[in-house]
């Protein structure tokens, strides 16, 4: 996988601008990488209701838990979907929307130094084994593009607002990951 570091996009990946996004305090300082999940509505996949959350355009009409959340403006950079379908939605450079209140290391405001990537999926079953290769991919080439950020700083949403997330739960296996990326 290549991203362009002067545009901040991975080639293979699917480009959908989000409006949820804004500039770094310093764009060097990419040091975290925070994997999340999502399923819109809950515990479904597929269809164009995680896209229309991250455009501001979901649907209140279309499911009852939409009407909770259409406030929201929120982002990541990148969403992996379980058939392992890139849709990039910030460029690396820039700051998505996706920590919330965060802390990591004793830095608050997560997002301001991290990469937020989102896996289709929910805490407490299994992610696609494709999703897998595919995240392994990518963390190799933020690795390879981005020099402060290493594989000791890969952390899950649950891990940098404990008291408010839980994703990407227990159905997450961290150590598939590390075996890819020593692959």
């Amino acid at each position: 996988m290549h991203i362009d570091i002067a545009t901040g996009l991975l080639r293979e990946a699917r480009w959908c601008e989000s409006p949820n996004q804004d500039t770094r305090p310093d764009a060097e300082d990419i040091e975290l990488l925070v994997i999340h999940s999502i399923s819109l509505p809950p515990g479904e996949y597929g269809g164009p209701h995680i896209e229309a959350l991250f455009m501001n355009r979901l649907d209140t009409r279309a499911h009852p838990y939409f009407e909770e959340i259409a406030h929201l403006r929120v982002s990541a950079h990148l969403l992996i979907r379980r058939d392992g379908e890139l849709v990039q939605f910030v460029p690396f450079h820039c700051r998505a929307w996706h920590a919330g209140d965060s802390c990591y290391a004793e830095r608050r405001d997560c997002n301001d130094f991290s990469i937020g990537v989102e896996l289709e999926g929910v805490d407490d079953c299994g992610y696609a084994a494709v999703q897998y290769t595919a995240l392994a991919r990518v963390v190799g080439a933020l690795l390879n593009t981005y020099p402060r950020l290493d594989a000791r700083r890969i952390v899950g949403h649950c891990d940098i607002a404990p008291q408010r997330k839980t994703d990407p739960g227990p159905a997450f296996d961290w150590r598939k990951l590390e075996q890819l990326l020593l692959e």
